[in-house]
């Protein structure tokens, strides 16, 4: 079966070319692998880049996007498949349930909120998929220490620290993510109590 992975990214394109660049590239080695793209369904930013390139390659891109944000004209009406929600909820909901795997491009608030909500539930023991952070121009370098810092003042298990693979590399970072494993570890949380 295709695997997807689900992309946060911004949806303005950023102050750096090397944002622009590097989404084209990632959909493309994504394409390549024969991986399906799940995002935000927009048609602007590094969203609208990414889903055009992957087009253009012949990829499949599916896009999720609440209905108070296509009545504002920002949803990519070209995709291979555009699902319209109700919510913002309803959309992570989806992506989380159709991703085989997430990435985080540059972004603002909205791929911070997306990619950390998710990976939550992964520290939860909800989800079990693998987790890349694509860190163009040192763009997460103080979300990783941040990071760090929490693994330091003991309030983020290093396990969980070690949940969020990040490179430079698009390709790589793909391959990684193709050959993760999930480390065995007890659920917080069982999916009845949820």
């Amino acid at each position: 079966m295709r695997k997807r992975f689900c992309v946060f990214c911004g949806s303005s394109s950023g102050a750096r070319p090397e944002y622009t660049a590097a989404a084209q590239v990632l959909a493309q080695h994504l394409v390549v692998n024969e991986i399906s793209i799940v995002y935000g369904g927009g048609r602007t930013g590094l969203m609208g880049t990414l889903a055009d390139a992957a087009l253009a390659a012949g990829g499949e891109v599916i896009g999720i996007i609440p209905q108070a944000l296509v009545e504002k004209e920002v949803a990519h009406h070209g995709l291979s498949d555009l699902r319209i929600v109700d919510s913002m909820h309803q959309r992570k909901a989806q992506m989380a349930e159709l991703a085989d795997g997430f990435i985080a491009m540059p972004g603002g608030y909205g791929t911070f909120e997306e990619f950390c909500e998710i990976l939550t539930w992964k520290q939860l023991g909800l989800v079990t998929k693998p987790f890349g952070l694509l860190n163009i121009a040192g763009y997460y370098d103080s979300m990783l220490a941040m990071f760090d810092h929490a693994v330091g003042e003991q309030l983020l298990k290093p396990a969980h620290r070690d949940f969020v693979l990040a490179d430079t590399d698009p390709e790589r970072l793909i391959r990684r993510m193709l050959g993760y494993e999930a480390p065995a570890e007890e659920k917080w949380i069982t999916a009845r109590e949820t």
